[in-house]
């Protein structure tokens, strides 16, 4: 259905009735939500024809349009626009009842979306990713596509150590989301105002990403609360992700010194600070310096950096994907031109791959935060 033809030839049998002329009724789309879906605006024309009022025109056009069918509300605005609000049954007919045209060639898509942080509830950025991503996948698969859903969540950081530490140190227990909750914001206060804390959680990171058997279970205990707090989310809002479709940040752990091995053996990588880093020439700050993409850090613990450049390798060599999607906030854009940039330079997309970050903007309070 084109439905610019269909309001044409509705507003044009209107406008013929209203003023005894055939006259062209302007369908476009409206700029604004509020302005409806589509304007009519060939009352501003037909004035200049007639020698009549605009608005008076407009008005005995909405008089005489028969849109009952597909529009909710007509309105006269402004010197003599007609705003045409939709009926959300209509549309949802409409979109019933296209054919959809698949792809000629389908494709191997991954598509990373939703990933929140465990340990702690969703936000509304990863709300956001959620519904974005969801239906990004639902698309892509009524095109025909071969879709591989890949929920990165969060559950290797330093967050982790800070909680570990705290309950340790304190006695507590945590056995719903909401504890974890509430712990994970006690031990941020102490991480962010005592550097022996710091310092100590910073250490129980190193401890998990090297496999010690205590802080391992510690860790999986937070990690079953929050999983099962995210499936009851997604389930309520519909959202197809399942418990198959994560792969955490853990999961790429053994692959991390490779992947350090692999940017050396590129001669990619520069000691900083005693940390490895990548320096490429098009990334530079305001003041001309090149930025680094830190892969490791002086104490020998990975960041979120070093496990998006082990996910591209593991899409390129073990789901051979054609498409990866990244559905996160802008903010992170950055971040994702590094990576993918660090990625080509290191080989690890076998110049097949397409890595595409698709981001959205942020929710800001009145202060602008």
């Amino acid at each position: 259905m084109n439905l610019r033809a269909l309001l044409n030839d509705r507003f044009s049998q209107a406008f013929e009735k209203a003023t005894g002329e055939a006259l062209s009724p302007q369908i476009q789309l409206s700029g604004k939500p509020e302005f409806g879906d589509y304007q009519a605006n060939g009352a501003m024309a037909a004035a200049k024809a007639l020698q009549r009022k605009p608005r008076d025109i407009a008005e005995q056009v909405v008089a005489a349009a028969e849109v009952d069918d597909l529009a909710a509300k007509l309105e006269v605005a402004g010197p003599g626009f007609i705003n045409v609000h939709l009926k959300p049954e209509f549309l949802s007919q409409a979109l019933a009842d296209a054919p959809i045209a698949t792809a000629t060639e389908a494709q191997r898509v991954v598509v990373d979306y939703s990933s929140p942080n465990l340990a702690k509830d969703m936000h509304v950025g990863h709300l956001r990713s959620t519904i974005i991503g969801d239906a990004i996948v639902r698309i892509l698969e009524a095109l025909g596509h071969d879709v591989i859903r890949q929920n990165h969540v969060g559950d290797w950081g330093t967050q982790f150590g800070m909680l570990i530490v705290y309950l340790d140190e304190s006695g507590e227990d945590s056995r719903e989301l909401a504890d974890l909750e509430t712990f994970y914001r006690a031990s941020k206060q102490r991480f962010d105002s005592d550097k022996a804390f710091a310092e100590r959680a910073r250490q129980r990171v190193v401890a998990l990403q090297a496999g010690e058997p205590e802080t391992r279970a510690l860790w999986q205990r937070f990690i079953e609360i929050s999983l099962s707090h995210c499936q009851e989310t997604y389930d309520r809002l519909g959202v197809t992700l399942t418990r198959d479709d994560v792969m955490a940040e853990s999961a790429y752990n053994d692959d991390l010194p490779g992947v350090v091995a692999d940017l050396k053996a590129r001669d990619l990588l520069t000691t900083s600070d005693g940390a490895q880093c990548v320096f490429l020439d098009e990334f530079t700050g305001k003041d001309g310096k090149p930025q680094p993409l830190i892969v490791q850090k002086s104490d020998g613990g990975y960041l979120y950096a070093t496990t998006d450049l082990a996910a591209v390798r593991y899409r390129v060599r073990t789901l051979d994907a054609d498409r990866a999607l990244y559905s996160t906030d802008a903010r992170q854009a950055f971040h994702f031109r590094q990576i993918f940039a660090v990625a080509a330079a290191a080989g690890f997309t076998g110049n097949r791959i397409s890595l595409e970050h698709q981001p959205f903007g942020a929710m800001l309070g009145r202060d602008g935060k």
